[in-house]
């Protein structure tokens, strides 16, 4: 299995990109109380800095991600772990298996989002906690500005396509979730700045993205740094670096 867009460029995924969810990730395994022990699956683990972390506080750690270039990454901060490539709609994990599962910003870009779902369902014990981590509403969200500034460098979405944001209204995560067999209990939001050191640093960030390597082999990689330069502008501080504001919704449910 290749990695697809999402593995293009893996590294500067790994070490630019991804730090900006680890607010998240410390969040939710404190909010769920993940302890030493846990068995904790991250269903579309990408690069494993969520699974590192919950591998540090003693949990024993699965993962699946469809891009292989990631989940080498993962593999080598997670040498313990049972990380694997494969589809979030086919969990090669049996039922009843995990304490927890978490899908941080991967079921609303499954092929169908209802389907990986309920596989995530599938292989939490009954009663776990199912995590649903996707973005908050993008009213007044400086991140939001950089993820909408690539629409003219993509194709038109599919009619019906869900875009970034299809989950960000609490009642559609809830209903989402239910749909899905789980229980939602407690919704929150946790804000994640995006943090560059440099406009240099910040376009390799923005660079290493699925919907960027979508972008960059249709018009180059010239033009997507060009937009990708004019919406970072507004965030430049007077030391040279950039922070764009950037805040996530999760929910916890019960299998």
């Amino acid at each position: 299995m290749n990695s697809g867009p999402w593995g293009a460029r893996a590294r500067d995924w790994a070490d630019i990109q991804e730090g900006g969810c680890r607010p998240v990730y410390l969040a939710v395994f404190e909010r769920v109380g993940l302890r030493s022990g846990a068995a904790y699956l991250d269903a579309g683990c990408g690069a494993g800095m969520a699974a590192q972390i919950a591998a540090e506080r003693g949990a024993r750690v699965s993962g699946l991600d469809a891009a292989d270039n990631l989940l080498a990454i993962a593999r080598a901060r997670v040498p313990n772990g049972d990380l694997r490539v494969g589809e979030l709609e086919s969990l090669p994990f049996p039922d009843d298996t995990f304490d927890l599962v978490t899908g941080f910003n991967s079921f609303q870009f499954a092929g169908n989002p209802a389907v990986a779902l309920a596989e995530a369902k599938r292989v939490a014990k009954p009663g776990a906690q199912v995590v649903i981590m996707t973005w908050a509403e993008p009213e007044g969200m400086a991140a939001a500005t950089l993820l909408t500034a690539l629409r003219p460098l993509l194709p038109p979405p599919l009619p019906g396509a869900p875009g970034p944001f299809a989950l960000s209204d609490e009642s559609a995560l809830r209903a989402f979730a239910s749909g899905a067999g789980l229980e939602p209990t407690e919704l929150f939001n946790v804000d994640s700045p995006w943090q560059y050191a440099d406009l240099a640093t910040a376009l390799r960030g923005l660079r290493s993205s699925g919907v960027a390597a979508r972008a960059i082999d249709r018009h180059g990689e010239q033009a997507v740094d060009a937009v990708h330069s004019g919406a970072l502008a507004p965030f430049r501080q007077a030391d040279a670096s950039y922070t764009v504001g950037a805040s996530f919704r999760c929910l916890l449910a019960r299998a």
